[in-house]
């Protein structure tokens, strides 16, 4: 099993934001790829924790051809651009862009007087040209909500082979799954595999077998091939 905590990490950031970029797969950031982040698994591809200033905003920007998926671990998010524009996103709420090849441009604003903290993660769409989209999820505590992939002959999620549960695990739970994954922790810790984890851990084995000792907030990223 290996993990990367993201105090092992410089902090950079942008606009009004500082943040700790743990996954920046050389598929996109080619020769700019840190040397101390990882690739990620299937389509992944980006993976940052961030912290908004108060009022901090990364100003207006586009993407294309990426589906990017943010995740409010404290705090609140107010959403401006071409995709829902001026939807307010609190504490828990998970927020799913599709850019496809129609693109979008988007500003997110914390909008407290006080840092937040949001995950944002990145994956590579398998059919290009696909209409921009928005679906916005809701966490339950004691449960992984499925936030990303499947396959097209749903709308539940956007499609894809590589996908993405969030939730938060009760204390003296146990979850367990096999297959290649990858999980980052975003509060609490507990026991994977054996071996202590805990909030701000990127973690990459071949099977999950976790037990929470605390109330524990996870994102779980796996591939699925038979759909």
């Amino acid at each position: 099993m290996k993990i990367l905590h993201k105090n092992s990490l410089k902090q950079g950031g942008f606009a009004g934001l500082i943040e700790h970029r743990l996954v920046t797969d050389s598929r996109l950031f080619g020769s700019y790829k840190s040397n101390d982040t990882w690739n990620g698994l299937g389509n992944f591809v980006y993976l940052a924790d961030a912290n908004f200033l108060p009022n901090g905003q990364t100003n207006m920007h586009p993407h294309k051809e990426v589906d990017v998926i943010s995740v409010m671990v404290d705090g609140r998010i107010k959403h401006e651009g071409s995709l829902q524009d001026g939807q307010l996103i609190d504490s828990h709420q998970i927020q799913v862009q599709r850019a496809g090849g129609e693109g979008f441009s988007h500003n997110e604003i914390n909008p407290d007087n006080k840092k937040n903290r949001m995950i944002q993660l990145w994956v590579l769409p398998e059919i290009k040209n696909q209409k921009a989209g928005y679906k916005l999820y809701a966490q339950k505590t004691g449960e992984l909500i499925h936030v990303y992939g499947g396959s097209t002959n749903q709308n539940i999620t956007f499609d894809n082979h590589t996908n993405i549960k969030i939730g938060t695990i009760i204390k003296g739970e146990i979850i367990k799954f096999t297959g290649e994954f990858i999980a980052y922790f975003t509060k609490g810790e507990g026991i994977l595999n054996g071996i202590k984890v805990k909030n701000g851990d990127l973690v990459r084995d071949s099977s999950f077998n976790f037990q929470s000792t605390q109330d524990t907030q996870l994102i779980l990223i796996y591939e699925k091939q038979d759909y």
